[in-house]
């Protein structure tokens, strides 16, 4: 693990371990906090961005374009014929098929997919599309036309979805240890977010010290650390970072702000 990966990990753990605590983040005087790096409770952490990214690209998909309806949501199954006949590119591929469809038809392609892996140990796909009011798309496992099915690797359900992103939240809290999943497996995909969407999305998942300062497109992360945009700082690390088995030390460097933020703030103009 890289020093920028450790430090943003025990920054992001920090403060989700003091949110509960009171109004404010870690001050310059709080002890020392062990972050733990075992399997389980990596494994956790990754879940917990996960269900972040999902909800947040889940309402951002549902709202409405200027001078339009908010757009329908449907729900979509994917389901394997056989236990292992799993590859990892075949949601690319199937996703692939769709955004053509949907160019050809002239319309947006806004989708988020989950994988799961079923009872009898095969995984299968949810997957969220969004769609204008009265379009309706092909069910997947079924050819139309001349045109090749969405997903030719077994069955299909599609229902409109009431509640889009309780459906995919469901089946992200059954996720426990990743480990189980084969290699290679991606857990989720997001697409067609707008760039303001993508925008908040970003900020979503900065640390908690850095949202108390900066609304969303201020910051960016890059491979040197996180910058900001209008002036090109670096920004200064919020915590030191000791490497032990199993785990990590943070100790605050410095006093943070107070997290005031209630919402994914804006001076970005993204015209």
């Amino acid at each position: 693990m890289s020093a920028p990966e450790a430090l943003s990990m025990a920054s992001g753990s920090a403060a989700d371990m003091h949110s509960a605590e009171g109004a404010g983040l870690v001050s310059f005087k709080t002890t020392q906090i062990c972050v733990n790096l075992s399997p389980s409770a990596t494994a956790e952490r990754r879940v917990k961005r996960l269900k972040k990214s999902v909800w947040a690209s889940g309402h951002l998909h549902g709202l409405a374009d200027n001078g339009f309806r908010a757009p329908q949501c449907w729900f979509v199954t994917l389901t394997y014929r056989g236990v292992d006949d799993w590859q990892k590119n075949h949601i690319s591929k199937s996703l692939d098929l769709f955004r053509k469809w949907c160019y050809r038809k002239s319309i947006p392609c806004r989708y988020t997919w989950v994988a799961e892996l079923q009872s009898r140990g095969a995984v299968h796909y949810h997957l969220l599309v969004w769609l204008p009011q009265g379009v309706r798309m092909p069910q997947w496992d079924r050819s139309y036309g001349t045109k090749s099915k969405f997903w030719p690797h077994g069955m299909s359900n599609t229902q409109k979805a009431k509640s889009g992103v309780g459906y995919l939240m469901k089946y992200l809290s059954k996720l426990g240890e990743l480990t189980r999943f084969p290699k290679g497996l991606r857990l989720y995909g997001i697409g067609g977010l707008t760039p303001q969407a993508r925008g908040v999305r970003s900020w979503l998942n900065l640390p908690e010290w850095v949202k108390a300062d900066y609304g969303v497109g201020e910051v960016v992360r890059k491979k040197i650390g996180l910058l900001v945009k209008a002036t090109g700082e670096l920004l200064d690390p919020a915590y030191s970072v000791q490497l032990i088995p199993h785990g990590l030390i943070v100790t605050p460097l410095r006093k943070v702000s107070q997290r005031w933020h209630d919402g994914a703030y804006s001076k970005v103009n993204f015209a």
